[in-house]
């Protein structure tokens, strides 16, 4: 059996067992905690990794076999993703906010042999398995649950001892689904999930990562849980973001990583001052963000506030783009997501696939890698509709500056065209979001017999802002004070708050939807 005291981490994230070299290490030292108060040292998080490794192989399952996984940000996640990355089962983290038909679906799109679930999610969880004609097997986490054994009984049962062959396996997670059923995101090479012990990386090996965001969605999985486990940082998991508790964790535990969205920006600058001034931060290295647009003035305040630490990236669950700007270059090119290294390969082309000029509006596409290139999971038609040639394309739209530093406008499906002319909401959005009444904004377009699409705004209003026509109008007027007049909104809508998944994104179909009832086109 493998000594892990003398293997490297790199060699060892190969077969999935990254945690083992760090057990071996620093068993005693803390790998992860939860708001439950539960803490495993390395030790126990590769025990733990070890007997449920073993259990899926008791079971027959491996091979690229399916794994579904409900639950919330707890320490038995980490257990499950070390498990499935060293057995080589296909694992689909679920999100919770999903109707009970919607993750049966998934479970059984996924083609799951084994279904791990929440107590949390009691409810949604025994009813997706009633709906599952291919679970084998099922297990709760947290407590007891009908039709499903302990996970800690279970795990009693297998050994704690490194499993003699390890096999990758990995993640196959799903789209959030904007049009029709969500789809898987399937790769037959999966590449191994290395450590990040560059600079702005965990090359102490003291550093400590802080998971605020759900772990079922891609980003906070990689880059909150995944990549500092793999390097050795120690992970505290946050279940249910509040403001107050992110900068309370942070203090406490001397949290250096962490991502978020701009929606925990915008929530986290309004606290009041009395109550940031009572938490340390100092320990903070970087903060990764992207998933939405982050307007521009929202950023500068963070920066204000954390200092040059903050990261964006462009990425998506599929892959491809490369998309990276820090602080200091970010602050050269305010609103920039950043611009690729030469090993990508990105265009913006229109309709009719010709490359657009410098500056011009267009639809992003990212070369696909030449290994580990994606599939939607036995959708082949989805996977076609995505691709031209060897790129893929997410919908985003957006440009090139001459410098070769990408902007982004909004999403094919968002586009307004009102009058023949193209509109883009995420620019109205940004601009009415820097007017002290706003707490958030959705612009949308809806019917206009004239012109096919007029632009409205949708305005959730800071608490203690009454709604009147007269702030209606004031908040046109401040709009078309930073943007071009036809594209300001001409009527707003005010209501109580706006729909946003997890990740931060506004759910503008949602928004759009009512406006569109009865008539014959809707975008």
């Amino acid at each position: 059996m493998t000594d892990y005291a003398t293997v490297s981490v790199e060699e060892a994230a190969l077969t999935g067992m990254a945690s083992a070299v760090h057990a071996a290490a620093k068993p005693g030292t803390m790998a992860v905690t939860d708001q439950y108060g539960k803490v495993l040292t390395w030790s126990e998080l590769n025990g733990k990794a070890n007997q449920l490794a073993n259990y899926f192989l008791s079971l027959g399952i491996g091979g690229d076999d399916g794994v579904a996984l409900l639950c919330g940000n707890r320490i038995e996640y980490a257990i499950v993703f070390m498990a499935a990355l060293r057995s080589g089962v296909r694992l689909t983290p679920i999100n919770w906010h999903l109707t009970s038909e919607e993750v049966g679906y998934i479970i059984d799109n996924c083609d799951a042999r084994v279904f791990l679930a929440d107590i949390n999610f009691a409810e949604t969880a025994s009813r997706a398995l009633s709906m599952s004609e291919r679970v084998e097997s099922s297990l709760s986490i947290g407590g007891d649950l009908a039709q499903f054994d302990a996970f800690d009984d279970v795990l009693e049962s297998f050994s704690l001892d490194n499993i003699s062959n390890p096999t990758l396996g990995g993640g196959m997670l799903y789209t959030s689904g904007t049009t029709g059923r969500p789809k898987g995101v399937y790769r037959k090479q999966r590449p191994p999930i290395l450590p990040d012990y560059s600079e702005r990386g965990y090359a102490s090996g003291n550093e400590v990562a802080l998971c605020t965001g759900p772990a079922y969605h891609a980003a906070p999985l990689l880059i909150d849980v995944l990549t500092p486990l793999i390097s050795g940082a120690s992970l505290v998991m946050m279940d249910r973001w509040d403001p107050e508790q992110t900068l309370k964790l942070i203090s406490k535990y001397k949290v250096t990583h962490s991502h978020m969205v701009a929606t925990m920006f915008h929530r986290l600058l309004r606290l009041d001052e009395s109550v940031k001034q009572q938490y340390n931060l100092s320990s903070l290295k970087r903060i990764t963000h992207g998933a939405a647009p982050c307007p521009v003035h929202v950023k500068h305040e963070m920066i204000d506030w954390f200092g040059p630490i903050l990261v964006e990236y462009y990425a998506a669950t599929e892959g491809g783009g490369g998309f990276l700007i820090d602080s200091h270059e970010w602050l050269t090119k305010p609103g920039s997501v950043g611009r690729p290294g030469p090993e990508f390969d990105n265009k913006i082309i229109d309709d009719e696939g010709n490359d657009v000029p410098v500056g011009e509006i267009g639809t992003i596409y990212m070369r696909a890698p030449d290994s580990g290139r994606f599939e939607y999971y036995k959708d082949g038609s989805k996977t076609s509709s995505s691709y031209r040639g060897d790129y893929f394309t997410l919908g985003d739209m957006g440009y090139f500056d001459e410098d070769g530093y990408l902007f982004l406008t909004g999403r094919t499906a968002e586009l307004i065209i009102s009058g023949g002319v193209n509109i883009y909401p995420q620019e109205v959005d940004s601009a009415m979001m820097q007017h002290p009444a706003v707490q958030d904004v959705c612009t949308i377009g809806v019917p206009n017999a004239e012109w096919g699409e007029e632009v409205k705004s949708v305005v959730q209003l800071k608490s203690d802002i009454a709604a009147s026509a007269e702030l209606a109008e004031q908040l046109i007027a401040f709009t078309r004070q930073h943007v071009a007049s036809y594209k300001c909104p001409k009527t707003v809508d005010f209501v109580d708050v706006l729909p946003r998944l997890p990740t931060g994104k506004i759910q503008r179909r949602i928004v759009r939807e009512p406006y569109w009832a009865g008539h014959e086109k809707s975008i």
